[in-house]
């Protein structure tokens, strides 16, 4: 188990950015506010926020406190927890950070890393794993992704520990300094296995007792092209559940094969929560509800084909063909530049 934590540059220490690239950092001068006082989700601020922390939790605590700083969570305190035990398929990597104010907690997750072959293996780990969560009206037990929820499992004491000191107005830091507020709002997020992994904890969250204080401060769970995690069964609880269903929010960008995992002669597996898409040939990108989630792809030959599109963007001709299901759709800049609002700068001032 590792454990790494930085505090964010302050605005001061950002001013050279300002004097060299522009003069709009942060990004947001009132992000912690606006991430406190949304009520309605979607919101396009907060999933500007949670998408860009989602994308640089591929990197580390530093990388992620300092871009979350520049986005105007300045002096945020970061925490990295990661558990890795390879012959498990266990590669958990998971990043809480805090607001300076203490009043905002983000749960961000990585997600797949390209060059990490546990991190496949954990994809394609698919056996359904029987998992309590005792929703009313159910027998409290449904079958989920095998890998996801044992990579959500080998960090989840250590979340729950770095979040009952946000609500007790302490830093998530393992110094457990007092902060000025005590915890007011909590976001879930991540991009790909992270976005699994981040929505296997909101149900845990949500559903478990143990966890109902946690579960009053959770505003919602943002998720990037996430793979399908859940049962039907769970599926269809999960969206009659009056939070669970209007505010886990799912983006699914152009044709992103990895929204449609696992295929389907793999088992049955189902999407739950609201959705919105992006296509890739529209400008400006508009994002809008999905008339229909996305199912389990069942075509294993259009699965095969998924790492054409990497080739076809560099091809014009061969990017008219390639209409199908797209890996290059997957990567997590799409996701974070097709959800920058228009007329907001970038994490790099541009």
């Amino acid at each position: 188990m590792l454990i790494a934590h930085c505090t964010a540059p302050s605005r001061e220490v950002l001013r050279p950015f300002k004097a060299t690239l522009t003069p709009s950092f942060p990004v947001y001068q009132d992000l912690a506010e606006r991430l406190v006082s949304a009520s309605v989700h979607p919101d396009d601020t907060v999933a500007h926020a949670l998408a860009t922390c989602s994308g640089y939790s591929y990197s580390d605590a530093a990388t992620l406190a300092t871009i979350m700083a520049r986005m105007g969570l300045d002096e945020n305190h970061c925490v990295q927890i990661s558990t890795t035990v390879d012959a498990m398929f266990i590669r958990s990597t998971v990043f809480v950070v805090q607001s300076r104010d203490g009043r905002v907690v983000i749960v961000s997750y990585r997600g797949t890393e390209p060059a990490n072959i546990v991190n496949w293996l954990t994809d394609i780990d698919i056996n359904p794993e029987k998992v309590a969560l005792p929703f009313p009206g159910s027998d409290g037990e449904f079958d989920v992704h095998g890998g996801f929820y044992r990579n959500v499992r080998a960090t989840r004491f250590e979340v729950a520990a770095a979040l009952r000191a946000a609500l007790e107005g302490r830093s998530v830091r393992p110094d457990g300094a007092t902060v000025d507020h005590p915890c007011e709002a909590l976001y879930v997020t991540g991009h790909s296995l992270g976005g699994a992994l981040g929505l296997l904890l909101g149900l845990m969250v949500v559903s478990e007792p143990a966890y109902a204080e946690l579960a009053s401060k959770l505003r919602a769970v943002y998720t990037y092209g996430q793979p399908i995690v859940t049962s039907p069964e769970l599926a269809a609880v999960a969206d009659r559940h009056p939070f669970l269903g209007r505010n886990v929010i799912r983006y699914v960008y152009g044709n992103d094969v990895v929204t449609r995992l696992p295929p389907r002669p793999t088992g049955d597996f189902a999407h739950f929560g609201r959705e919105y898409h992006c296509g890739t040939r529209v400008t400006p990108r508009r994002w809008a509800p999905s008339a229909r989630p996305r199912t389990q792809i069942g075509n294993l030959l259009e699965l095969a084909m998924a790492p054409l599109a990497f080739v076809s963007r560099q091809v014009p001709w061969l990017a008219k063909v390639h209409t199908g299901a797209s890996l290059h759709d997957h990567l997590p800049h799409h996701y974070v530049s097709a959800l920058t609002p228009a007329h907001v700068r970038s994490e790099f001032g541009d």
